[in-house]
């Protein structure tokens, strides 16, 4: 048996998923150990990828050849693009998945891949050899030794779950946790502490009462997360599983509350801390103790099952307390559940004590990345995994690591934010933590990244040519409004419809984009048929491009709704350039100042500071200031001045110590 890797992956979770392939798509040899192969990728809470923030990520996972979006693409049963009645810098696409595609999708991809091995197994503890970290050893006694070890074990590392009194070991429900492992770790100097999350129940949609509901539909016109075309990505034109909403209320609360005393939550059982931004029904009852009802949202877990996710209901509350209280939500009178929400309590490794590629700096060639970092959501692993398997393959080459900056990615926001700031509580990404938010937007992830990617040998020649193709015709038509002119009697009747002021001269195009009420579809029927402009060529050329030829599993979609979906034609790669153009045509003023800004303040990134400078020398920077720069060494004097604690008095020091 080969027992001799480059990377070594503990965990086939999004994070590990995407960190396995990514070392072996650039060639280091890997070897992926999970503890059950059939739950790769599995989604353990809602399935869903995407959301406010989290869609940026997955397209910035796309762009740099990642396959979160392809997978999600595969399997999507709903589309929604959020805040579309906001800036383009807020737009994030979200997805319902089909959860047994997704994972069966994930499995195929990593079975498929070259240079990847899978071993079911868990792992136990690593293998030093005079003070170097040199492999793994696992539960069945295998022993695997390999250059760089990345650890993304999720919520298993010593995993307890809770439903009131009752409290089972697990990373998930039916599954064991993890031990030994995290015990070493931390005997070897890595600082340990707990997180807990949860997930409600799930709900047997043959006896939910749909009509006392309100029904949420997808997009009339779905798009995609991957800027691929995929064949198995089907877009569903017309037809798409619903979603559907209901609502708490005071008979509901009140029995929630009648199992305060038994909750872990509340007596102390759970000492982790819990996400602030996807609270469990207990938390909310207690924090907006004034509110009479909240939403929850009923979520189709796939085509072919009655599984529903009840979002918004997480508990650790009782069995009997759960459905007490869920029989009394209206549609659910006669609900019977598949099985009860629970909490989750784990181990996480504080991620301070990770440079900015991930890698530990204090025991070399071992990185972590997902919730072992205090992070939630599938996105933020997934990101954190790519981005650890591309570093530890450079680590093994002896090349500098790949950092995405925060003015780059909503990547390098994540990753800057954990090791710079640190969490104490589940790290979820917003768009408000984004200073650039307006440079990181959904639409442009692949002229970002996908440069950059394809010279770290991650992303293909296919992805590149499509690419600089997108971008040429983007730049084309940019350049075709900003030339031509419409004339007063052209567009005047336009201009009155929509609310917008008449012109009484010949006006660019662009400036007449430009206006709020206009949108581009609109003006583009005022282009002439006859034009030699490219505008109507480039929809031919965007269309004629070819498509990834892969072979994911399609969804088994009931019968009736195939004739309303179309494989083979898609306009989609011709819908993304309009987007993009009257992108950069409205809001070139924001986006031209922002890039200013990023300029000024990013040349700190210049500044390097030493990583073993002894900051006790500098009497003139304030006591809290010495010891969060001793514990954190920042890099560099940008990084130090986002640290919680470091003044702007104290960044004026170092950049005077510095000579700077």
């Amino acid at each position: 048996m080969i027992n001799e890797y480059d990377i070594i992956v503990i965990g086939a979770g999004h994070a590990g998923c995407e960190a396995a392939r990514a070392g072996a798509t650039m060639g280091s040899k890997v070897l992926l150990i999970t503890m059950d192969m059939n739950k790769i990728a599995q989604m353990s809470c809602n399935p869903a990828m995407g959301g406010i923030a989290k869609g940026q990520i997955v397209r910035e996972i796309d762009a740099l050849g990642g396959y979160s979006g392809i997978i999600t693409d595969s399997s999507t049963i709903q589309f929604r693009m959020l805040n579309r009645s906001k800036g383009p810098a807020m737009w994030s696409p979200r997805a319902q998945c089909d959860r047994q595609t997704f994972s069966l999708n994930w499995r195929y991809v990593l079975e498929n891949t070259n240079n990847l091995s899978i071993w079911q197994d868990s792992v136990t503890e690593l293998i030093f050899e005079s003070g170097q970290l040199r492999g793994i050893k696992t539960l069945l006694g295998a022993k695997f030794f390999s250059k760089t070890v990345i650890i993304t074990a999720g919520t298993f590392l010593n995993g307890k779950l809770y439903i009131g009194q009752n409290t089972t070991e697990g990373g998930r429900v039916g599954e064991i946790s993890s031990y030994r492992l995290s015990d070493q770790i931390a005997e070897n100097g890595i600082l340990t502490d707990r997180m807990k999350t949860g997930t409600p129940p799930r709900i047997d949609a043959r006896t939910i009462d749909f009509e006392k509901a309100i029904i949420q539909y997808g997009d009339e016109s779905p798009q995609k997360f991957s800027f691929l075309n995929i064949p198995s990505a089907i877009q569903i034109k017309s037809k798409q599983l619903p979603c559907y909403i209901v609502h708490t209320n005071k008979v509901v609360h009140d029995e929630l509350r009648k199992g305060f005393d038994l909750s872990p939550l509340f007596s102390g059982i759970i000492k982790g801390k819990g996400p602030r931004y996807c609270p469990s029904i207990e938390d909310k009852l207690k924090t907006f103790s004034d509110k009479d009802s909240h939403q929850l949202f009923l979520e189709p877990e796939g085509w072919n099952t009655n599984e529903y996710y009840l979002q918004g209901f997480s508990s650790s509350l009782p069995l009997e307390v759960q459905m007490e209280a869920l029989r009394n939500i209206p549609g659910l009178e006669n609900v019977k559940i598949f099985r009860p929400a629970y909490a989750v309590e784990y181990d996480y490794f504080p991620p301070t004590q990770l440079t900015h590629s991930l890698e530990s700096k204090i025991i070399p060639n071992l990185f972590f990345a997902g919730q072992v970092n205090g992070t939630t959501g599938y996105e933020e692993a997934a990101a954190q995994g790519l981005m650890a398997g591309i570093n530890a393959h450079l680590k093994n080459r002896g090349k500098d690591p790949f950092i995405l900056k925060r003015d780059q990615a909503y990547i390098g926001v994540l990753i800057d934010d954990l090791v710079t700031k640190g969490v104490d509580e589940p790290y979820r990404m917003f768009t408000s933590r984004a200073e650039y938010r307006i440079l990181l937007r959904q639409d442009n992830a692949d002229i970002r990244l996908t440069e950059s990617a394809y010279k770290l040998g991650i992303a293909s020649q296919e992805r590149m040519r499509r690419v600089e193709s997108k971008y040429e015709s983007v730049n084309s038509m940019i350049n075709y409004f900003d030339n031509e002119s419409v004339s007063p009697q052209e567009i005047n009747g336009y201009l009155s419809q929509v609310g917008s002021t008449e012109i009484s001269s010949k006006r660019k195009m662009s400036e007449i984009l430009s206006r709020p009420q206009v949108d581009i579809n609109s003006l583009l029927k005022f282009v002439p048929r006859g034009t030699t402009s490219t505008i109507l060529a480039e929809k031919e050329r965007v269309t004629g491009l070819e498509v990834l030829d892969d072979k994911l599993i399609m969804p088994k979609y009931p019968e009736d709704i195939y004739s309303s979906i179309d494989i083979n034609k898609s306009d989609s790669g011709f819908a993304e350039i309009v987007e993009a153009v009257e992108i950069a045509i409205k809001y070139k003023g924001y986006i031209e100042r922002e890039k200013r800004i990023a300029d000024k303040i990013l040349k700190l990134e210049d500044m390097s500071i030493p990583s073993n400078f002894d900051y006790s020398l500098l009497t003139s920077l304030s006591h809290e200031a010495r010891q969060k720069l001793m514990r954190i060494k920042p890099s560099t004097i940008s990084q130090a001045s986002r640290i919680p604690g470091v003044s702007p008095a104290d960044i004026s020091v170092l950049l005077i110590y510095f000579g700077r």
